[in-house]
């Protein structure tokens, strides 16, 4: 189905790939169009639109503006309140607030619809845009009223994909849209570019879905395009619909690529016209020789049915490998969960299994990725004259946005699916992160969402409570919802699907979305609720630094979702110090505790307590460090928290994975490596130290003290290697690296954070 080059590859009017070590054949069939890697490189599609986006003036070193942005209410306000706090008057481009996460208002009294009125008269105030819940999720909105051809969006949802729309677009932590309203870049180096190159057409029942988790599968554990750009090239773009390709698209996130772009035809033009926006298509394609630094090869006619197992989106099989293999694949996925799990529950999936077959609880459609319109409309054909029963098995359908719900009303969809047994719902994000259809205890999801992290549909190792969530495509989850929840692939369902045509109706959305067009209202109020706080004061760098180990994982990746839970825990993202309170309580719970008691030490020093009148414990601690470096003094040296973990931050943008060690004292992250751009953004945006230390035998554990000298005169001359020492009776030497920074994220950890370094 998919394979890789071994090396980069040239594309030859969008249809001939050279591979590296074909010099010869390449010359040859170019002759004097020949054109070197180098020139090559920049016929992509995606080296265009960085261009021209690009203020630096230098290709290797990008300072990005972007065109619009977008947050969600988990996210916006603690962005506006940092924003806020660096002197923000006016959002100086299109700036969309959505309510899509935490739109329920179900969890911690007033505290969700309070920051959705903060969000209503911010935009109000600085010159934005607001959707109200249950409108559109964050990316439908954006789809059908931001993109545009050879634009960019940044996002503070790490699924800001829209590339198949022909917007490159980026989901990133908030300090970074920060940025972009106080009129500051986004600097990153040039990203390499890999094309996915596409051929045939997919099978009938083959999903969207089916097709993204093929390719995550495949690319994923060997890092293939990671911090890349992926860049959908070949004949077979154009056997997809705008509505497919859109479902791919979103799920390039899972691959922990940087972005997405896709050649663009008469079907996305036609995307654009449907949606009375037609003048925002632009056509883009490749340049005649293209050179691409690595080449995903994807025959749509071979893509079969997919499902990712848990505990991640590139834990695949097809569907036919999981009910052929069925209890072998399943002790398998037991046995990694002992890993993810750390052992704190019993966690069976071999007990799913009835009368040989695989026996689901439950099947979600929903949001960015399962929410689109020809996703609901194939799960209604399949669904038409057929029911889901009345047992444990349950189905629920959340259409993307409002404009498409009532699409699926008036064609009759909804009621196909509604006959059925399903139940349909409102725009909402829920289902994704854990907010949403919770299953029981023990009890195992189908989706069609982007993520199957643990921890993220509800469980709680610590109260014994785990659930387990797959991912699949609509199709398959409305053909083993007509099988009653027994595992089926829609590929073995005889259905005629409809091809239902899609009219666009934006009257709901001109009756209740506000839009400022771009003129602030100064005199607007902002309106807050008791649960939205400041953020509190951070202090700069010091000169030297003594780092508690309080958190050492193992794992082969740590989430996002175990550094700070989502579900019920996102209601309390507009009060840091609050939500500091979950940080890892789902994979370290003395984490929290331990990071406080070493913050105490601190406080007391920036009152200007000596560390060594806080405990015997300290006062060794500086009497060993002084032996060696005599001029360490309580003014000199900071005291802080660290935690070790192998490869941080897969998953979501949010900042306060980062944010949250921040407010308890932490000063830095540990890591052989960190699993993306966005996550290693954050901890630098927060003044965070991002360490690396690329041997898997750690000179250090938990509880161990690190004394990492002139540490602030390293950030200030460049210094990559950084020594540092275990503290005991004596000081055990060893190095760090802290690897690439612009001297902006310099700036900002020797201040101690975004905050600081913009403070007015």
């Amino acid at each position: 189905m998919i394979t890789l080059s071994k090396g980069g590859a040239y594309l030859i009017n969008g249809t001939e790939v050279i591979e590296d070590g074909q010099e010869e054949l390449l010359k040859s069939k170019l002759g004097d169009k020949y054109l070197s890697k180098e020139d090559a490189a920049k016929n992509t599609i995606a080296y265009g639109i960085l261009k021209n986006h690009n203020t630096s003036g230098n290709m290797d070193k990008l300072q990005i503006k972007f065109d619009k942005l977008t947050s969600h209410d988990i996210t916006f306000v603690g962005i506006i309140q940092t924003a806020r706090a660096s002197g923000l008057e006016k959002f100086p481009i299109p700036y969309v607030l959505t309510n899509c996460h935490n739109s329920l208002c179900a969890v911690g009294g007033t505290i969700n619809e309070d920051d959705h009125m903060f969000g209503l008269t911010c935009a109000k105030k600085y010159g934005g845009i607001y959707v109200p819940p249950h409108q559109a999720v964050i990316h439908q909105f954006a789809r059908e009223m931001l993109a545009g051809g050879g634009k960019m969006i940044l996002g503070s949802d790490s699924h800001t994909r829209y590339g198949a729309l022909g917007t490159m677009a980026m989901g990133e932590g908030g300090p970074e849209l920060v940025k972009q309203l106080l009129s500051q870049t986004y600097d990153i180096n040039m990203p390499g570019v890999i094309g996915i190159y596409m051929t045939g057409e997919p099978a009938k029942g083959v999903g969207p879905q089916d097709v993204a988790l093929a390719i995550i599968g495949e690319v994923f554990d060997k890092g293939y395009v990671k911090n890349k750009v992926m860049e959908f090239v070949g004949p077979g773009v154009s056997n997809l619909s705008a509505d497919f390709r859109i479902g791919v698209d979103v799920m390039t996130t899972e691959t922990t690529c940087l972005s997405s772009i896709w050649r663009t035809d008469e079907k996305i033009k036609e995307f654009y016209d449907i949606h009375g926006r037609v003048e925002e298509y632009k056509e883009l394609n490749p340049g005649a020789v293209t050179y691409y630094d690595g080449m995903v090869y994807v025959d749509l006619s071979k893509i079969k049915p997919m499902i990712a197992m848990p505990f991640h989106p590139s834990n695949t099989y097809t569907i036919d490998e999981v009910n052929a293999n069925l209890e072998d694949i399943l002790r398998d996925v037991e046995k990694k969960a002992l890993v993810s799990l750390d052992g704190q529950v019993d966690y069976k999936l071999t007990n799913k299994i009835k009368n040989g077959k695989l026996y689901v609880d439950q099947g979600i459609i929903a949001g960015c990725a399962g929410g689109g319109f020809e996703n609901i409309c194939a799960a209604a054909d399949i669904l038409t004259g057929k029911n889901i029963g009345s047992d444990e098995f349950t189905l629920s359908v959340y259409p993307a946005s409002m404009p498409v719900y009532m699409e699926l009303i008036k064609n009759g969809a909804a009621a196909s699916i509604m006959e059925a047994g399903g139940v349909m719902k409102t725009a909402f994000c829920g289902p994704c992160f854990g907010a949403g259809d919770t299953p029981a205890n023990n009890a195992f999801s189908i989706r069609h969402s982007t993520r199957n992290f643990p921890n993220r549909e509800g469980s709680k190792l610590q109260n014994g409570q785990i659930a387990s969530v797959a991912l699949m495509d609509a199709r398959s989850i409305a053909a083993t919802a007509a099988n009653k929840g027994y595992l089926t692939a829609a590929t073995d369902m005889d259905v005629e699907y409809k091809g239902r045509k899609y009219h666009f109706d934006k009257t709901i959305y001109e009756n209740r979305v506000f839009d400022s067009h771009g003129v602030a209202d100064p005199d607007t109020e902002i309106q807050f609720g008791p649960n939205i706080k400041d953020w509190p004061e951070m202090v700069a760098l010091t000169d030297n630094l003594l780092l508690k180990v309080v958190s050492e994982i193992h794992d082969p990746v740590t989430t996002t979702d175990e550094l700070i839970p989502s579900g019920e825990t996102s209601s309390y993202r507009s009060n840091p110090l609050g939500l500091a309170e979950f940080a890892l309580s789902r994979k370290d719970p003395e984490y929290v505790g331990k990071a406080k008691e070493v913050q105490k030490v601190e406080k007391a020093r920036e009152a200007g307590q000596c560390m060594c009148e806080y405990s015997d414990e300290y006062k060794k601690i500086l009497e060993t460090i002084k032996k060696e470096f005599a001029d360490v003094n309580k003014e000199n040296l900071g005291v802080g928290s660290t935690i070790y973990a192998v490869k941080p931050g897969d998953g979501s943008a949010r900042e306060q994975a980062a944010s949250c060690q921040k407010v308890l004292g932490g000063w830095a992250n540990i890591a052989q490596e960190y699993a993306t751009k966005r996550y290693r953004s954050n901890l630098i945006n927060w003044g965070m130290l991002p360490f690396i230390y690329e041997e898997e035998e750690l000179p250090f554990k938990k509880d161990d003290f690190i004394f990492v000298p002139n540490i602030a005169e390293a950030v200030k001359n460049k210094t990559t290697e950084i020594p540092a020492y275990v503290v005991g009776d004596e000081l055990k030497p060893f190095t760090l690296k802290l690897g690439e920074m612009t001297d902006d994220e310099r700036d900002i950890i020797l201040k101690g954070c975004l905050i600081n370094y913009n403070r007015v």
